[in-house]
Order: structure tokens, then C-alpha cells, then sequence
């Protein structure tokens, strides 16, 4: 079976009932309103505050824009690229291009002009399917992209050098386009984050995307009568893995146009929304409201929400223990993974295991995990190593680049670049990125270990350890410290110093800096601009050198 394969099923088991919500917060209108009300309300003109689709509606514009894409040329193996902010367009739009045998190809919303086009000449695009916030980006450079021969826009005001989406859609048949397709066949192009230079573009199958599926249900038991909310970007692969397990059970997902805590409350309220996945910031910053007062948890309706699950980087053991000091009803999951394994579920903590926490859990369903020395060789128990991981989901190559391709991939094995050590009850645990481990006087230090340290004080919102060059020791650990607002001026590097005296001396942060802590959309750190800015070393020195 492949993917469009599961959307065809709910399309004719489940026609009228609803697969998708998009919720604009922004167009909340000025007015206190029922929630009652809240599904007929409209924003300003053009946009609505809630817009909703059903399985059959998915299915029907999904093929209509498979048939749109192949009046224009497209055809299997072609390359067809998404640059969208979340929205109820997105997944049809994906599926429509699955459905003729095209690899989809979704871009990082963040990406400068110049990053577009480097991203979209070296996945071999064909055609580009873009929003209304992306119009000056793609203007700087279409004339550039030589390769690109069709547009297609979504939104008002079509600009004149592509052509509108909802006019030429509406009027292509509904029938699925008969393409030959099988889950050997390639199906998706996905790029690295750039955490570590310059993004990688990630080849996937037709079978890594449904054995994700297949891994997200095991792992989060959704049923048809779940909700899943949603609220990272889809062009990443966490935030659509994890929608897949709605999608191979048929039930609603609701996409969140914002992370304000009342957003997210009033959202879970108003959908009766039982799963939500949240990066670490939006799960602190949520935390953090309530604690100030700003929002107040009677006044929504919660009682529904059965999981709550943490993913994209190292979750701190003290958010969960907040989490559950607040929400002692709710589950708590955490998933690792990574674009090149197809995104979150080749290591799971699992619900069972909350006397783990701090720990991503062991292989998860379809996965095998080892961690292994400089040789290759898996270390003792309880010793550090580079974590890898096999299974259905490991990307096929990094397309156009064979030498980057044979330092990560092993025969089977996909290796991670994160040092990892495994309990004596098989659990691993994350200790850091194997480019970000500090070597100080020739002591290993690793960076998430003393950030989770230090995120256990009162006053510290975020925070990000580097290593800055010494002449003495090669490296010391900085600590760049973002300060909760209610904080910010009362702190000082010695109360830091003084907070770090429990832990050993050689861990203990050299250097305090108090400023913003930066975090991409998929709320990694980044680390590399960080190094930029207080070691005057560029991304690409970042990726080379250390």
C-alpha cells in the first residue's frame, strides 16, 4: 500500500466527516463570541478564522491537482516544490503532486531568497506551488531559476509571473489520475534543518512514508475518534508524521495558525482536541502563562486532551515534571528522530515509561537502535557513542550529494551525528550533538547536560551552552541565557556561578552571557548562528570544522 492509497480509503469510508480545520487566530474577530459560534464566524475578507474540509473534499482536491500538474508537463520523477505556511490548501496540495508519481518537495518557510533558490536548484525542481508571504523571496530570484517552469500561487492578487491555484483547480477533474505507483518509488525530497550549514536535500520512498504511519499509530494508538492538533510547519517532517497516525485512523487534525498559550488552550477547547504535540518552548511558554495568571484553566475544556508529546530536540526533565505537576491527568510521550529517518519514531519513550523521563526511549516500532564507538563497534552499556538507527524510514541518499551520503549512511545503518548512552534498562538517553560536544582542557563536555542544569532555575526561560576558544583550556563552555521577562535585570553571572556549584567543576559554564537564545521553526537551538555571533565563526566554518 502507499500513502494516497490510506487518503482514497477515508475518502469512501468516512466522505462527510471532517479531516481538516485550519484556525487563523488572528482573524479573531473583536467581539467575545460563544463557541458555539465560533465555526460560522469570518475573518477579513478572503480568510476565515475557521475553515474546515472533509475526507472526501481532501480527496477531491488532491486529484484535482494531480490532473492541474499534469496538463502542465508534470509526470513521475518530476520534483514539485511546497512553499506554504500552514494552511488547509497544504495537504491536498502535497497528495495532488504524490499522486502523479512527482517527488513533493517542501521548503523551509524561513529560508531567505537566495536559500530558496539553492534549495530548489539542487532538488531539480520543476514547479513551485507558493503563498502570499513568500511573493517577494520568489520574485528575487525566479528569473534565476532556470529549471522552474511553472508557478502556481495560493492566495489573492496572483503576481503576474505564475498563475492561480484555486481559479485553474476548480475547473480539473476530480477522478484520480491513473499513475502507476509502488512503494519502491521515490516520493518525497525533504531538507535538513541547516542547524548545521547549509541544508541537504533527503530522498524518501513511497514506503518510508506509510511505514511512518504505521510507526506514529503504533506508538500513539490514535483512533477514529481522536483529535490531533498541529502546530509546527508541515514542510517538516515532524509535524506530518506524527498527522499521519490521524490519517491511517481517519479522525480530525486541527492546524493551529499560532503558538500563543491562549491559542493553544482555546483551540484544544473549542475542537475537543486529545493529542497535542508541542516543541519545548510553546510547552515552557504555555507553563509560564499560567503561572503569571495570564490564563486561567477553568475557563476551557481540557478534560478531553489524553496525550501530550515533546519532540524535535532534547525535552528538559524539569518542563515534564512541571507539565505533570499541572496536568497530572494528561499522558506524556516523547519521540526522537530525524529528517533522514523519515522524522519522529526510530527511538520512543512510550507512555508507559514516564519514570524515563529525560530518557527518548528505546527502538521504536519497525526500528533498530545501536550505539557505537569510532570503529563502528557498539560500546559498553552506560558509555557514550554515536547513536544509529535501521529501519523502513531511512532516507534513500542526499540527492546530488553521494559524499555527504557515505558519511551517514552504513550499509542499513543511518548515523545520527548525536552521542547517546543507553541504561542498564536499554533506555537511551541523548548526552549531545557529536559536532557540539566541548573538548576543555581535555575533558568532554556536553552541552545539553549542563542545559538542562541550569533550565531546572527559577528565572531562566531558555538557555544555550557553546564552546568559545581558550587559549589555555582549547574550549570553555559559554552559557547564553535568555531570562524569564519578570527576571530580566535582577540576575547576574554570579548568580549563575553560585547556582552552578552543584555540579562538577569541570562542567560548570566559564562564561554567563544573558541574551536571546535562537531556536528555528522546528525549535532547535541554532547553534551555529550562536557561534557566529560570540566566536566570529561563519556557518560553513561551523560545519567544517568542528
Amino acid at each position: 500500500m502507499i500513502i494516497t492509497e490510506v487518503l482514497e480509503k477515508n475518502a469512501k469510508l468516512y466522505p462527510n466527516d471532517i479531516s481538516l480545520v485550519e484556525i487563523n487566530p488572528e482573524q479573531q474577530p473583536d467581539r467575545a463570541v460563544t463557541w458555539r459560534e465560533y465555526n460560522l464566524i469570518e475573518g477579513t475578507p478572503g480568510e476565515k478564522y475557521r475553515r474546515e474540509m472533509t475526507w472526501r473534499e481532501f480527496d477531491v482536491k488532491a486529484n484535482r491537482f494531480a490532473n492541474l500538474l499534469m496538463t502542465r508537463g508534470i509526470k513521475k520523477g518530476d520534483k514539485v516544490a511546497i512553499l506554504l505556511m500552514n494552511c488547509i490548501e497544504w495537504l491536498p496540495i502535497y497528495f495532488g503532486i504524490l499522486k502523479t508519481g512527482a517527488l513533493a518537495v517542501p521548503v523551509n518557510f524561513r529560508f531567505t531568497a537566495d536559500e530558496i533558490k539553492y534549495c530548489l536548484e539542487l532538488a531539480d525542481v520543476d514547479m513551485l506551488v507558493f503563498g502570499p508571504e513568500f511573493i517577494g523571496r520568489v520574485e528575487q530570484v525566479f528569473e534565476r531559476l532556470h529549471k522552474v517552469k511553472n508557478y502556481f500561487y495560493v492566495g489573492q492578487n496572483t503576481p503576474s509571473f505564475s498563475d492561480n491555484y484555486d481559479k485553474l483547480v476548480s475547473y480539473c477533474s476530480s477522478v484520480a489520475p491513473a499513475v502507476d505507483l509502488n512503494e519502491d518509488d521515490d516520493a518525497a525530497i525533504y531538507f535538513s534543518s541547516g542547524t548545521t550549514g547549509f541544508p541537504k536535500a533527503i530522498l524518501h520512498s513511497h514506503k518510508a512514508l506509510i511505514n511512518s504511519c504505521r510507526t506514529e499509530q503504533n506508538h500513539h494508538s490514535q483512533t477514529k475518534d481522536d483529535v490531533f492538533l498541529c502546530i509546527p510547519p508541515l514542510y517538516h517532517t515532524g509535524a506530518k508524521m506524527h498527522w499521519f497516525g490521524s490519517l491511517l485512523s481517519g479522525s480530525k487534525a486541527v492546524l493551529l495558525r499560532g503558538v500563543k498559550p491562549e491559542w493553544i488552550l482555546q483551540a484544544v477547547s473549542a475542537e475537543k482536541v486529545t493529542i497535542v504535540w508541542l516543541l519545548v518552548p510553546w510547552a515552557q511558554d504555555l507553563l509560564d502563562a499560567i503561572d503569571r495568571g495570564d490564563v486561567n484553566l477553568d475557563e476551557y475544556r481540557l478534560a478531553q486532551l489524553r496525550l501530550m508529546h515533546v519532540g524535535a530536540q532534547p525535552v528538559p526533565p524539569s518542563l515534564i515534571k512541571r507539565w505533570k505537576t499541572v496536568f497530572p491527568n494528561h499522558e506524556y510521550d516523547t519521540n526522537y528522530g530525524l529528517s533522514e529517518s523519515i522524522g519522529p519514531g526510530c527511538v520512543h519513550l512510550g507512555v508507559e515509561n514516564i519514570h524515563k523521563v529525560g530518557a527518548i526511549g528505546k527502538a521504536g516500532y519497525l526500528w533498530e537502535t545501536k550505539i557505537v564507538g569510532p570503529d563502528g563497534e557498539a560500546v559498553k552499556q552506560g558509555e557514550v557513542g554515536e547513536l544509529a538507527v535501521k529501519g523502513p524510514g531511512v532516507m534513500r541518499c542526499y540527492y546530488n550529494n553521494p559524499e555527504a551520503t557515505k558519511e551517514i549512511l552504513k550499509g542499513e545503518w543511518l548515523y545520527t551525528g548525536d552521542m547517546a548512552r543507553e541504561d542498564e534498562d536499554g533506555f537511551i538517553y541523548l548526552v549531545d550533538r557529536k559536532k557540539d560536544v566541548i573538548i576543555s582542557g581535555g575533558e568532554n563536555l556536553y552541552p545539553v547536560q549542563i542545559e538542562d542544569f541550569l533550565r531546572a532555575h527559577e528565572a531562566i526561560k531558555d538557555v544555550a551552552v557553546i564552546g568559545l576558544p581558550d587559549e589555555r583550556l582549547g574550549e570553555i563552555a559559554a552559557a547564553i541565557i535568555e531570562l524569564k521577562p519578570e527576571y530580566v535585570g535582577k540576575l547576574a553571572e554570579k548568580d549563575i556561578d553560585e547556582f552552578c556549584m552543584e555540579m562538577p567543576r569541570y562542567k560548570r559554564p566559564r562564561k554567563v552571557i544573558f541574551a536571546e537564545v535562537p531556536r528555528n521553526a522546528t525549535g532547535k537551538i541554532e547553534k551555529p548562528r550562536l557561534r557566529e555571533i560570540y566566536c566570529g565563526q561563519s556557518l560553513v566554518e561551523s560545519q567544517t570544522t568542528r
